[in-house]
């Protein structure tokens, strides 16, 4: 176990210096959390994310979303229709934004292999409403991988290690400014986590963005909540 945490400090360390030197490494401080309703088939989910161009201070995003969610009886399927209001910053010491409103629908699904390899899908299908550009939409997939450490399953005060892979796809090819690829961009991300109670959980992680314009590095600093009523 020591020898896993100081790998990975290592690993995180190097990122950290390498592209603070080229002023690429951004950090991102996200809040999510997950409401179930006793006896309902109904929900709510969503997260609060604070995006930094730096480490603090250079706002890149200020993401708020959430939807309602459905899961039918004797369904491992969570649905989600949702809203997310967007407020994207100019990197260096400009304080001009861009607003954006956005709608999903989202699936949620999960599998487990190799007795302790906890695989979630999920699908997303956003409408955008960018300002000064046209109505847009974008397909996305992830793919999660956690796997346990000191535990097979994912239960209070195990660590694990945490994976995933978001690939966007672009729904039209102008957002009346320009043309745009059909590829919008992809995110690979690796971090360790820890179960702290049934209801909370937080990870630290390294994510690379790479879009056709550029390819940027975030430190990523997440808390996970689910409430039960």
């Amino acid at each position: 176990m020591k020898y896993l945490l100081l790998s990975l400090g290592l690993f995180l360390s190097f990122n950290v210096f390498s592209q603070v030197e080229e002023s690429k490494l951004g950090s991102w401080y996200m809040y999510f959390y997950n409401v179930n309703f006793d006896e309902s088939n109904f929900g709510v989910q969503g997260d609060i994310q604070y995006r930094n161009w730096n480490t603090l201070g250079d706002l890149e995003q200020l993401m708020l979303r959430s939807g309602i969610t459905y899961r039918a009886d004797d369904s491992s399927v969570l649905f989600t229709l949702g809203y997310a209001n967007i407020t994207t910053g100019t990197p260096g010491e400009s304080s001009s934004s861009i607003n954006e409103s956005r709608i999903y629908q989202e699936a949620l699904f999960g599998q487990k292999i190799l007795k302790r390899v906890h695989l979630t899908h999920r699908l997303r299908y956003e409408q955008r409403w960018v300002e000064n550009q046209d109505f847009r939409t974008r397909f996305r997939y992830n793919l999660f991988i956690n796997v346990g450490i000191n535990s097979k399953e994912l239960i209070p005060k195990t660590f694990y290690t945490a994976f995933y892979n978001e690939l966007f796809i672009n729904g039209e090819r102008n957002n009346g400014i320009n043309d745009v690829e059909l590829f919008d961009r992809n995110r690979t991300y690796f971090g360790l986590g820890y179960i702290i109670s049934n209801s909370s959980k937080v990870q630290l992680g390294w994510m690379r963005q790479e879009t056709e314009t550029f390819t940027k590095n975030q430190l990523q600093f997440s808390l996970h909540h689910n409430l039960n009523f």
